[in-house]
């Protein structure tokens, strides 16, 4: 999906099976201007009908759920044709849930015991097409890609080789976690051609958005 039209709040969808979760979280985003919660549902079989209703730019939600976990309904919903942000929402930070979230193609990762200013401010970011993990994420993300072994390490390499060299810069910038307008400064370009070269690069890497993206830059040794 877009990115939100300038002036238009950003869209969330929120799905989770705690009905005082979704109170609380609605209630933090309430005090965001530049956010409206459009619906909530409350398992992740709910969450493809939800956002063919809603159209949000962002979901937010629990990996455990009842009838359809978290990681199942992020990998349904970067399925649809015009997909929105995902953001995994948990009360815990095991290493493979993190990676399995990254995997399906979430945008970012938080604890549920975040601050009400990095909740919003993942949204903002991941609206803005950045990505957002939580610290403890990030750092337990790098000890997995470190982990990764030989063979992961040699088909990023493969990967990124086949790389423009200004794709490559982009992709070297995002995996260092600038953001596109950061990178835009950087590389005395237009914040549209990063979106352009980033896109490229997704392309070509097979992966679907910028967190992905990261891993693979790691993996590669461009961080």
């Amino acid at each position: 999906m877009s990115e939100p039209a300038e002036g238009r709040p950003i869209r969330v969808l929120l799905v989770d099976d705690d009905a005082l979760v979704c109170q609380g979280l609605e209630l933090i985003l309430s005090s965001a201007p530049d956010i409206e919660v459009v619906g909530s549902v409350d398992d992740g079989d709910r969450a493809v009908p939800a956002v063919q209703q809603h159209f949000p730019d962002v979901v937010l939600l629990d990996v455990r759920m009842q009838r359809l976990d978290g990681i199942a309904a992020t990998g349904a919903l970067r399925a649809l044709a015009n997909p929105p942000k995902v953001i995994v929402l948990t009360t815990f930070d095991a290493d493979d849930v993190v990676m399995r979230a990254i995997g399906a193609g979430a945008s970012g990762f938080l604890l549920k015991t975040a601050a009400a200013t990095e909740i919003i401010d993942a949204i903002r970011n991941v609206a803005g097409g950045n990505g957002a993990l939580s610290p403890q994420s990030v750092r337990q993300v790098f000890q997995q890609v470190q982990a990764g072994g030989d063979t992961g390490r040699r088909a990023a390499r493969d990967a990124v080789a086949t790389l423009t060299d200004r794709e490559l810069a982009v992709v070297r910038l995002v995996g260092e976690g600038l953001s596109n307008g950061q990178i835009a400064a950087q590389l005395y370009v237009g914040e549209a051609t990063v979106k352009t070269h980033l896109t490229a690069a997704q392309q070509k890497l097979g992966v679907g958005n910028r967190v992905q993206v990261a891993v693979v830059a790691s993996r590669a040794g461009l961080v």
